[in-house]
Order: C-alpha cells, then sequence, then structure tokens
C-alpha cells in the first residue's frame, strides 16, 4: 500500500521561505511605489488647492476694483448729468427770458399794432387792393389811384 500512496501526489505544502521573501519584496516595492505616488499626488492636489485660493484672492480683488471704479465712473458720470440739467435749465430760462424781453421790446416800439396792420393790409387787398388809411390819410389803390377811405 505504501506503493499506492507514492502514485499519489501529497498535498501541496506551503512554499519554501525563500519563495515567500521573493515575493513579499515584490508586493512591498509597489506598496511603496505607491505610497509615493500617494504623496506625490496630494502634494500636487494640495499645490492646486494653493493655486485656486490664489486665483480666487486675485479674482476677488480684482472684482473688488472694478466695482470700485464703477461706482465711481457712476458717480461722476450722475454729476455730470445733473449738471447738464441744470445748464439746460438755466439755458431754457435764459432763452424764455429773451423772448419775453423781445416781445415787450416790440410792443414798445410800436411792431405789435404793425403787426395788426399788416392783417388789415392783407384784408384791404382782398377786399379791393386798397391799403388801410393810416391817420387820416388816403388809401392808396394798387393801380395808382386815391381813394378816400370811410
Amino acid at each position: 500500500m505504501a506503493s499506492s500512496d507514492s502514485s499519489v501526489a501529497p498535498p501541496q505544502a506551503a512554499p519554501p521561505l525563500s519563495s515567500k521573501k521573493e515575493n513579499v519584496t515584490p508586493i512591498g516595492s509597489k506598496i511603496a511605489e505607491l505610497n509615493e505616488s500617494r504623496s506625490e499626488l496630494l502634494s500636487r492636489i494640495q499645490g492646486l488647492k494653493q493655486d485656486l485660493q490664489s486665483w480666487r484672492s486675485k479674482l476677488d480683488t480684482q472684482v473688488k476694483v472694478y466695482r470700485d471704479e464703477l461706482s465711481d465712473l457712476k458717480k461722476s458720470l450722475n454729476v455730470e448729468v445733473e449738471q447738464l440739467r441744470s445748464e439746460f435749465q438755466e439755458l431754457r430760462t435764459t432763452l424764455q427770458q429773451q423772448q419775453e424781453d423781445v416781445t415787450a421790446s416790440l410792443k414798445n416800439l410800436g411792431l405789435q399794432d404793425v403787426s395788426g396792420d399788416v392783417e388789415k393790409t392783407h384784408d384791404a387787398k382782398d377786399e379791393g387792393n386798397e391799403l388801410p388809411e393810416e391817420n387820416g390819410k388816403e388809401a392808396v389803390n394798387l393801380t395808382g389811384s386815391t381813394a378816400e377811405h370811410a
């Protein structure tokens, strides 16, 4: 029966110790590589986080500067618009005053009455081509003859 035992392969025993050490060394070096790679990645991530924070800070500062500049420009523009409104109002008032002064001067010179006479002249032309009598003088017919104006 011993011969039958030899024909059956004995169950596999644990590999020899030297073989285990060979397998452990590559796993250990892989773990070391992974740890190194992990450290490198964490370092890069930390650097990227710092870059991002720096970028955000610079952007926030730039936005604040632009907002301040825009605010100053808006205030300046509003002041200029108010000045223009005031100047236009003064100009409008001045023009109205000048128009009133010219109208008053024309009235004082008697030109207001002349404009009324011009209307009468137009009416007279329509009714017989005669000019109206002025201060008791005869009206002159446009054909050259004189006629008494009644």
